[in-house]
């Protein structure tokens, strides 16, 4: 062996390459296209977020906080829980601060999934999910929303396969990872749906990991149903959210789960040796923040608003559009629009899409692991109003 040479080893995920949304951000990039693939807002935040993450600095709140997060967020999210969904978190045995929304999950998942444990996921499904089961040593179950198809053959919703979900659970079966609003597709789920969940597991072991990152994006007047909402379902669930998301701060990097006391033992255990810790002055900033109520009560309006410009635009096309009633994303059908490029797969019509109209997507097979073609792309409408408009006008012209 030539002693310069990097030694070769196994890869632990040896499946992962390059996310499709950094392949389409790179496009996006190259051809100046407008990006509403990847799901983060051009939009600034509050400046007084910024102001009070600035005077928690000014404070000298700048070394390590407990490794459970700083007390005063953690009751702030033990009260906001409280308020909206009447179920009670304890603020010291029951909530942990995490970095973003992935590392709760990366870690949840950590926590109690081991080598022969399965692991039930909905498709089509964020690409965190996946990898996190396999370096656990678990096995993943994937199952796949029902496809709804109008009388001529385009998507039109989805639908949770519950007879696959009933026959999926055995066991072997150690957690079910459900994500509501749904990344990519919008969808949420209502009391009826938690009920249903809640048959299913009733005499079982399962765990469940409820992603509830976009939770204040709801539109049309309904409610989000948090796994908190139900006390059988909340005893034996991780609840994950993000301040990112809630607060138009993706880049920080901050989020949060609740669980029952005997859950989050063990999470903190894998969370103490895989971040310890979270940004100090930004959880003093956050929780300074979040005691007005009204920053995130009225985060369904303001995107509500957003959602309702970019599909009356987009309704002027032949893209058909699908519903859209919760998280940032407006899905549609491109299969009917007419040209050529309506029978490419969904990620080389994105990719034309980006380079020769302007306008970057994500397709919705990369959210499944086997490929699986709907002919379905996802768009995120969390942008500037003038942008969504630039974005519009290049879709029209299809």
């Amino acid at each position: 062996m030539n002693p310069l040479e990097t030694p070769s080893f196994p890869s632990r995920l040896p499946k992962v390459g390059t996310t499709i949304f950094t392949v389409m951000s790179s496009l996006a990039a190259e051809h100046q296209a407008i990006n509403l693939g990847q799901g983060f807002p051009d939009f600034p935040c509050d400046r007084k977020l910024i102001a009070d993450v600035n005077a928690a600095m000014l404070a000298d709140h700048n070394q390590y906080p407990p490794m459970a997060g700083v007390a005063e967020l953690r009751h702030g999210i033990s009260q906001k829980i409280s308020s909206l969904y009447s179920h009670h978190y304890d603020a010291e045995t029951e909530i942990t601060i995490t970095a973003g929304g992935t590392q709760a999950i990366f870690t949840a998942i950590l926590s109690c999934v081991g080598p022969g444990d399965e692991v039930i996921i909905i498709e089509p499904a964020f690409d965190c999910y996946r990898p996190a089961i396999d370096l656990a040593g678990g096995k993943t179950i994937a199952i796949s929303l029902q496809v709804v198809r109008d009388e001529s053959g385009q998507v039109a919703s989805y639908q949770i396969p519950w007879g696959v979900l009933a026959n999926a659970i055995n066991p072997k079966t150690r957690l079910i990872l459900i994500n509501t609003p749904h990344n990519p597709t919008g969808m949420v789920w209502d009391k009826s749906d938690l009920d249903h969940l809640a048959a299913l597991v009733r005499d079982t072991s399962a765990l469940i990991l409820s992603d509830e990152v976009y939770e204040h994006m709801v539109y049309d007047g309904a409610q989000h149903y948090s796994i908190a909402s139900h006390p059988e379902l909340a005893a034996r669930s991780f609840l994950v959210s993000s301040f990112g998301k809630t607060y138009h701060v993706t880049g920080w990097k901050v989020g949060y789960v609740a669980a029952p006391p005997l859950l989050t033992k063990e999470f903190r255990k894998v969370h103490q040796f895989n971040v310890f810790a979270v940004n100090t002055p930004m959880q003093y900033g956050l929780a300074t923040y979040l005691a007005d109520e009204k920053h995130y009560l009225n985060l369904s309006a303001f995107y509500q608003a957003k959602r309702d410009f970019f599909r009356a635009g987009l309704s002027k096309t032949r893209f058909k559009l699908l519903p859209s009633p919760g998280s940032y994303f407006q899905c549609a059908d491109y299969s009917a629009l007419g040209i050529p490029q309506a029978k490419l797969n969904e990620a080389d019509f994105c990719k034309w899409l980006t380079s020769e109209v302007g306008v970057a997507a994500i397709p919705v097979s990369a959210f499944y692991e086997q490929p699986t073609e709907s002919g379905v792309i996802r768009f995120c409408f969390a942008k500037q109003e003038q942008t969504l408009a630039n974005a519009l006008q290049r879709l029209q012209n299809l």
